[in-house]
């Protein structure tokens, strides 16, 4: 980002990607930031990407600027920014073309649906979504795509299905090596295997699911901790702990989220920190 100069660099979107490095740049700086654990941080650079890509007015260089702005909203749990900013990115993207990022949006608009209580719309059209990602052949997300699913799934009560998706996200994670999100799977598998255990009538099974569950939100944090992914390691933290609560193991729950919880620096605003604290305040 340093180097970038504006006007010697943008005509660089006509040679190379179809749109401006230095709005590139910013927008996987953001997204790097919060994995790191810099939310706020991650939010500035966003906004960088999003002011400069206004600037030029070209309108490739707007669409992803727009997409990862959403993006980086879904990732810090923000519903309502993330349905406006889709409905921008939707509407673009539409006018010029996009399908990538038309198809983005419109995943990222039904997941923010879905969390704002219009389940039936949200899913319908996340399930959409990942047939058109099929159908134009883009994979590069295909594991963060299946899991957002996913965990919609899991919300309104169809955690076998969510299971199914998860499974094929951890494939392809291995498959592909692409494993931005694969702590995030795994975290994941873990609350749906819990659901599924809530849902079931009958004790047989509950045990082994209870220690399915708890292997797989410690590898969510073996995951987090090796790529140094403090985002991803909080919300294992938490759910991990959740379920140590459950079971009575309040000092073992304390030792383990603490530490991680006053590494932030920031961001304290945000859904995954407020969690933490809440839960930190309330039961530890």
């Amino acid at each position: 980002m340093a180097l970038y100069k504006p006007h010697q660099h943008h005509s660089l979107a006509f040679l190379y990607g179809g749109h401006d490095p230095g709005v590139c740049c910013r927008d996987f700086c953001a997204l790097t930031l919060w994995l790191l654990g810099y939310p706020a941080q991650a939010l500035k650079r966003s906004q960088e990407a999003l002011a400069l890509a206004q600037e030029w007015s070209h309108p490739f260089t707007l669409a992803e600027a727009w997409g990862y702005s959403t993006w980086l909203h879904q990732l810090r749990r923000q519903p309502q920014a993330v349905r406006e900013q889709a409905e921008r990115l939707i509407a673009l993207s539409h006018e010029q073309g996009c399908p990538y990022w038309l198809t983005q949006g419109a995943l990222l608009w039904g997941w923010a649906q879905t969390l704002q209580g219009r389940e039936e719309e949200g899913i319908a059209q996340m399930g959409q979504s990942l047939a058109a990602f099929q159908a134009i052949g883009a994979k590069s997300l295909w594991p963060y795509h299946l899991a957002l699913t996913a965990e919609a799934y899991g919300m309104v009560g169809r955690a076998e299905e969510g299971l199914m998706l998860l499974g094929e996200g951890l494939a392809a994670v291995h498959q592909t090596g692409a494993r931005y999100y694969e702590a995030e799977l795994y975290r994941l598998r873990g609350e749906l295997l819990l659901a599924l255990e809530g849902n079931q009538h009958q004790t047989q099974g509950k045990g082994q699911q209870l220690e399915e569950a708890e292997a797989c939100f410690q590898q969510a944090l073996a995951v987090a901790r090796r790529q140094q992914a403090k985002g991803l390691e909080l919300r294992a933290a938490v759910s991990l702990c959740r379920l140590w609560l459950r079971q009575g193991k309040q000092e073992q729950a304390r030792r383990l989220l603490a530490p991680i919880y006053h590494w932030f620096t920031e961001g304290f605003d945000t859904a995954d920190l407020q969690e933490a604290k809440v839960l930190l305040e309330a039961q530890l």
